[in-house]
């Protein structure tokens, strides 16, 4: 049996049991790289190169990217941007996904796109009650249609452009991609709107994020009545009270204003025993009797975080935990009230209920599963809460990503974000590299720590596209590419040049749809110059086919890192993708032969 038998046999074999939907698909990505090994049409080290490549390495580093974006808060600003536009209306929230981004891959690229906004794209679904999987392939298949908007949206652009300088001495302009983009674009988005209900998959996946946007005011109804409210009361300078002490200011409780702990800017509880400039008292009460109090002792409402302060228990710089006392925890037996700074020296005790109800006034004995109220900045939250004394409830990073939009990360995040988007458009370093130096610079900017950034990492998906690039190489090795485009090319070639642009296209699509839509065009383009010459067609109508041809990778999670990204926070199956897919094509199909022809005439 010939090379090329045996690899249309693997192919075959190797679509069909993703399709079969049994087998973990790394385990299916790492066999076919062994079983290439083990027939001899590869070597050792092209089994493993996968596993090196920069495909993979700049995936990895957009996913520290990502988190990134996530952790400073810019994807929840985003989000709340989107939701402030979109209102209920699920069209009108499709369409406003779709387009972000499709003007991100402009910028930065299909992967990066994709990976920057699925976090946001996932959470927003859950807050709207909405199921992440009538959301993420529109937005992935947006990104596609993204690439086809500008220069800089693909390489297959790049490869484009200088074959039609080559061929023909004539360039094609940074914007003239969109003439076929933007119609691609608007009916991918009208498809996602009309058809996507009926054709995306209704299906919750099993690692669903949970909803925390409005967890402060949950927290608030949840220790204390309705009508209470916490507040930080700010110390001036000048302030009569500076160097009173605090329990001559306000007793534990003074009328209807309740005293819970004195704290600095950033949240860190003090232990003074008298009042500073600069001191933050948080109280809770009734609004009227917080106002009264505060304007009697000359304090003022904290206003230094703007609308950023939730409920006076979370901010840019601190936040809230909750946290159970776990069975034979170290806590059990010892006494805790309201206002009380933990050993660390880094909280304070907010509130403190067994059972649902809060002790009676004073200090009470802990008991196994009594619920404590934690508040401290974000930090000392993440550093002392993570103790096998207690089980923390939501964790308060994730409590922060979804509360506080534009954190205290978010200025580096963004200078970073900016300065990759312009490595990778200027092409002053590859992409890969352009990657791990922002997320490199994520870290040591502390905007994540390296543990998140270990977390970030899908290894799904790393694993599934590291596997499969071996394949990539064989089928263009073995020359079973090159076989099955020139054999469809030649029996359309010589009809009417619509039918040879639908040739070029189907041997284009069915190529990407198992190998990388760059290997794709640099297989094609010559093929399709070939044929273009021989045929006295204009080489940029078929060079513009193939581009369109190349972003049209929508019937498999395979065919692009993108589509893989979103196959597991989606919970899709690799059947999910052909049938939106299909639709989708045949738009590209509809501007590759027939739209194309009007911009770039025969």
């Amino acid at each position: 049996m010939s090379e090329i038998a045996v690899m249309l046999t693997i192919l075959a074999i190797t679509v069909a049991i993703f399709v079969w939907n049994k087998i973990p698909v790394e385990i299916v990505a790492i066999g076919v790289a062994l079983i290439l090994f083990a027939t001899g049409i590869i070597g050792i080290d092209d089994a493993f190169s996968g596993f090196g490549s920069q495909t993979v390495i700049l995936i990895a580093a957009l996913f520290v990217v990502a988190e990134s974006i996530d952790a400073a808060g810019i994807t929840t600003w985003m989000g709340g941007l989107l939701v402030r536009f979109a209102g209920d209306s699920r069209p009108r929230l499709i369409a406003l996904i779709m387009l972000f981004t499709a003007l991100l891959t402009a910028i930065i690229s299909v992967n990066g796109a994709v990976a920057a906004l699925l976090p946001m794209v996932v959470v927003l679904a859950v807050r709207l009650g909405r199921e992440p999987g009538q959301l993420l392939m529109p937005m992935a298949f947006a990104a596609h249609a993204g690439s086809l908007l500008v220069l800089t949206g693909s390489p297959v652009n790049i490869l484009i452009l200088e074959a039609a300088i080559d061929s023909t001495g004539r360039g094609i302009g940074f914007f003239e991609f969109a003439l076929v983009g933007l119609p691609l674009l608007i009916g991918t988005i009208v498809v996602a709107i009309y058809l996507g209900p009926k054709l995306l998959p209704q299906r919750v996946p099993e690692d669903s994020p949970k909803d925390l946007s409005d967890h402060p005011r949950v927290l608030l109804g949840h220790y204390w009545p309705a009508e209470h409210e916490l507040v930080r009361l700010l110390v001036p300078v000048g302030s009569g009270h500076v160097g009173d002490k605090i329990a001559g200011v306000l007793p534990a409780t003074r009328g209807g204003v309740h005293l819970l702990s004195v704290q600095n800017a950033a949240g860190k509880p003090l232990s003074s025993d008298v009042l500073g400039a600069g001191n933050y008292l948080v109280v809770r009460g009734t609004a009227s009797d917080i106002a009264d109090f505060a304007l009697e002792h000359e304090m003022a409402v904290d206003t230094t975080h703007g609308s950023d302060v939730a409920c006076g228990l979370v901010s840019k710089s601190f936040g809230v935990a909750e946290v159970l006392v776990a069975p034979r925890s170290n806590l059990i037996d010892t006494s805790v009230y309201p206002g009380m700074v933990t050993e660390s020296g880094s909280l304070v005790v907010l509130a403190h209920q067994r059972a649902g109800k809060s002790p009676e006034s004073g200090a009470n004995q802990v008991k196994a599963g009594d619920t404590l109220l934690l508040q401290g900045s974000w930090n000392s939250l993440d550093q002392h809460t993570r103790d096998q004394n207690v089980l923390l409830v939501d964790s308060p990073d994730a409590i922060r990503r979804q509360t506080v939009p534009l954190g205290p990360g978010a200025i580096p995040a963004l200078i970073i974000l900016a300065a990759m988007v312009v490595m990778m458009t200027t092409n002053i370093v590859p992409a890969s590299v352009a990657a791990l130096l922002a997320a490199m610079a994520m870290v040591l900017t502390r905007v994540v720590t390296m543990g998140q950034a270990h977390r970030s990492m899908s290894w799904q998906t790393l694993i599934l596209v590291a596997g499969m690039i071996p394949l990539s190489a064989a089928i263009t090795k073995t020359g079973t590419a090159e076989m099955l485009a020139n054999g469809i090319v030649y029996l359309t070639g010589g009809s009417s040049p619509y039918l040879l642009l639908l040739g070029i296209f189907v041997v284009t699509a069915v190529l990407g749809q198992l190998i990388s839509n760059t290997a794709t065009a640099l297989i094609i383009i010559p093929i399709a110059l070939s044929v273009a010459n021989e045929a006295g067609l204009s080489p940029l109508t078929v060079l513009m086919c193939v581009s369109v041809a190349s972003a049209a990778a929508l019937l498999t999670p395979i065919a692009t890192p993108a589509n893989m990204m979103i196959m597991r926070p989606a919970g899709y199956k690799f059947g999910d993708y052909w049938k939106f897919g299909l639709v989708i094509m045949s738009l590209y199909v509809a501007v590759a032969v027939f739209l194309v022809p009007v911009f770039w005439p025969f």
